[in-house]
């Protein structure tokens, strides 16, 4: 195994580790080919109290820093396994950590810690907006006690296997709103309640096996008591868990830079061609070398925005550069992994196509390259504003 120096969290990463090799290739091999959610590895990350990390104590939680989150998801990559299938929870629940009320937080966060609610999905993207997210449509009108929800989200993971939703929902009209980043809010619904009755949930089938869906709402209900923070200001409480997002998605990233190359090596030590070693030809050594080099120049930047972050300074720099530079590396490993495999590459039994395919989704998503590029421009180098 490819080892980087002083790595954070040793005993929690063995301990991952440990609880990935319950579930071999095999296992997620069988998931892909019926499009089936990991619910088995899922149970057993938050049994183990990993997907309650974040949370507090008082709430049932580990307590732990974003550090810690991050070298959960980076060993679970790594391992060859893949949490994307629940890594929306960690930095979805900051929202409600952070804005929601008292009776909010002791509703929901000890059930989410301790398995008992899963809060994955995030509804946020629309077909219209992408990631323009001002300009979103869905509108949640209040009526008495209760807001009337009607609209559409987009790519909207896990939206099947989650309990609750956290949705950004237009309460303002469009042209109303004292500012573009006003007029926005945040709310818990809880999809068990409303699933038919105003909410309708269609799987997406894409290039990888993510869970992806469409949700409609239809007059949905949503109690007033529901509303995170203060009406209008929802925009702001979602970009407050962005960086912790980019950060962890970047870990993630690492991670999976991480098991490609290990794949390669091995691979590049134990295929003989000609008499010699495919390892020993430059021209499989030097890509892997590099992709290495890659990996640990975006991981020395996700370290600098994690150790940021739990500071409380300003970390939207490393986040954004960490996010894409991970991203980079991740595909650049993903490459030369498959280059060394040569046909085996394709054949599911080693693994290398199916990761192939997952990692290939963090050049556009959660956030695209271009839309990086035009951050740190902007933000970073105070160049005009490039859209």
């Amino acid at each position: 195994m490819t080892s980087t120096q002083a790595e954070s969290h040793p005993e929690i990463r063995e301990e991952v580790r440990k609880l990935c090799a319950r579930f071999p290739g095999e296992y997620w091999r069988k998931l892909d080919e019926v499009r089936g959610y990991p619910t088995e590895f899922v149970k057993e990350l938050t049994d183990a109290g990993y997907l309650g990390a974040l949370i507090p104590e008082e709430f049932g939680g580990a307590g732990l820093p974003l550090s810690a989150a991050a070298a959960i998801l980076e060993t679970v990559q790594a391992e060859g396994a893949n949490g994307a299938a629940c890594h929306a929870q960690m930095y979805i629940m900051g929202t409600i950590l952070k804005h929601g009320s008292p009776a909010q937080k002791a509703e929901y966060l000890p059930k989410i810690a301790s398995g008992e609610l899963r809060l994955q999905a995030f509804g946020v993207t629309e077909p219209t907006s992408g990631t323009d997210t001002t300009n979103l449509r869905t509108f949640a009108r209040k009526e008495g006690d209760k807001y009337i929800v009607n609209g559409q989200k987009i790519w909207t993971s896990r939206a099947e296997h989650s309990d609750l939703m956290l949705l950004l929902a237009r309460t303002t009209p469009k042209g109303q709103e004292a500012k573009k980043t006003e007029g926005l809010s945040t709310f818990i619904v809880d999809m068990r309640k409303v699933l038919g009755k105003g909410l309708t949930i269609r799987p997406i089938r894409t290039m990888m096996n993510h869970n992806s869906c469409e949700v409609f709402f239809d007059n949905m209900e949503v109690p007033a008591e529901n509303l995170v923070g203060v009406e209008g200001k929802g925009f702001r409480y979602i970009l407050d868990g962005m960086n912790a997002e980019r950060l962890l998605i970047a870990s993630e990233c690492i991670g999976d830079a991480k098991w490609f190359i290990n794949k390669a090596v091995a691979y590049s030590k134990e295929r003989v061609l000609f008499g010699r070693q495919i390892g020993q030809n430059q021209g499989v050594q030097f890509p892997i070398a590099k992709a290495y080099a890659q990996m640990r120049a975006a991981e020395a930047i996700v370290h600098k925005g994690l150790a940021k972050f739990e500071a409380g300074e300003n970390c939207g720099e490393e986040a954004n550069m960490g996010k894409m530079l991970s991203a980079d590396a991740s595909w650049a490993a993903a490459e030369a992994c498959v280059q060394t495999h040569g046909g085996f590459g394709f054949a599911e039994e080693y693994d290398v196509e199916r990761k192939f395919r997952e990692t290939r989704l963090y050049q556009v998503a959660p956030i695209s390259t271009n839309l990086v590029l035009s951050y740190i421009g902007e933000h970073v180098l105070g160049m005009p504003r490039s859209y």
